[in-house]
């Protein structure tokens, strides 16, 4: 029985850990694309309405580049 347990736990701590990896690699792919959109003058609510992100987070993420 512990073998048993101890093999569902680990598989599934290996597939959360590759959940993982992918998020943060797509998160980063997300966050680049806001930043390189906002720059060529993409609005904020725009892109937020498009990744069902809020507005405040983008623009964070995302600020109007300065002139």
């Amino acid at each position: 029985m512990t073998s048993e347990a101890e093999a569902q736990i680990r598989d599934a701590a290996r597939k959360r850990e590759k959940s993982k990896a992918a998020f943060e690699r797509d998160d980063a792919a997300l966050r680049e694309l806001f930043v390189a959109w906002r720059a060529q003058g993409v609005g904020p609510s725009d892109m937020a309405r498009w990744s069902g992100m809020t507005r405040e987070w983008v623009a964070k993420i995302a600020p109007k580049p300065k002139p």
